[in-house]
């Protein structure tokens, strides 16, 4: 199966149109598609497998080794390479300066049955994240540490926002992406092996790197601005909290899960 290459230079061509929408959650969800910019994303996601729909290619076009590398991948797989101007590019990305690559993918429906909590010893878990600069922070911290992925719990923000898949520097492709309701993942997760180990900032808690931990660990990060609620901190299996040596009460989540992350890494290492 061969793609085509075509030429896109207006504005008011339905394919930009349809494609600009993809800003937007609701035209995501709708078409089952979403976004990614830049070519180490791209390359990354390349790397991983995964290959565009449509790949739009800005005025230096495949110049670069690897853009040609991703316009002949995505050709061969069936995909559509679209040459193209700056201008549509910055429609298309909402960025004045855009960079020369804008892929078009489709979102993965991975559910948490599908999950193999074997396949990787850490498991990131977030509870309505708000931040999507904090939700690609989770996805890229991940990929750093060999984490599985990361499961969303409750109304969080859109993973595939662009500003949450720029924020992952790519790691959205690397990362298993599971959304989930709290009720659903318990049962789940008590349905096989794996420690949850609750972030928290009440009593009952232990120091972060007092404990020994289990493999596989969830780690479970709370909202940015609220926390985890007590019910869920009860369920886990083991509560922590990291210093706070100044004046500030917590870490910011996305840190915070960083650093819970390698210090479970470190003892694996170790």
């Amino acid at each position: 199966m061969t793609g085509r290459r075509s030429r896109i230079e207006s504005l008011s061509n339905p394919l930009v149109k349809r494609m600009r929408l993809l800003r937007e959650k609701r035209h995501r969800r709708e078409e089952g598609l979403f976004l990614a910019e830049g070519l180490r994303i791209a390359t990354e996601a390349r790397e991983a497998g995964i290959l565009p729909q449509w790949l739009f290619l800005g005025p230096e076009g495949d110049a670069h080794p690897l853009a040609k590398a991703l316009a002949a991948d995505t050709l061969a797989a069936g995909g559509e390479v679209v040459d193209t101007t700056g201008a549509i590019l910055s429609k298309l990305s909402g960025k004045d300066n855009p960079q020369t690559v804008v892929g078009i993918y489709p979102e993965p429906r991975t559910r948490l049955a599908d999950l193999d909590r074997d396949a990787a010893s850490i498991w990131l878990v977030a509870e309505r994240l708000r931040d999507p600069g904090n939700l690609g922070t989770m996805l890229r911290t991940g990929d750093a540490v060999g984490a599985g992925g990361l499961i969303l719990l409750g109304e969080s923000t859109d993973p595939y926002a662009v500003e949450a898949v720029r924020a992952s520097m790519g790691a959205i492709f690397t990362q298993k992406l599971v959304q989930a309701d709290w009720e659903d993942f318990l049962p789940w997760l008590r349905g096989g092996a794996g420690q949850l180990v609750a972030t928290w900032l009440g009593g009952d808690t232990q120091d972060y790197q007092a404990v020994r931990y289990a493999a596989p660990t969830f780690i479970l990060t709370g909202n940015e601005s609220q926390g985890m609620p007590a019910a869920y901190a009860d369920a886990a299996d083991v509560r922590v909290k990291m210093p706070m040596m100044g004046k500030a009460d917590s870490l910011n989540a996305a840190v915070a899960t960083a650093v819970m992350a390698y210090e479970v890494l470190n003892q694996r290492r170790r």
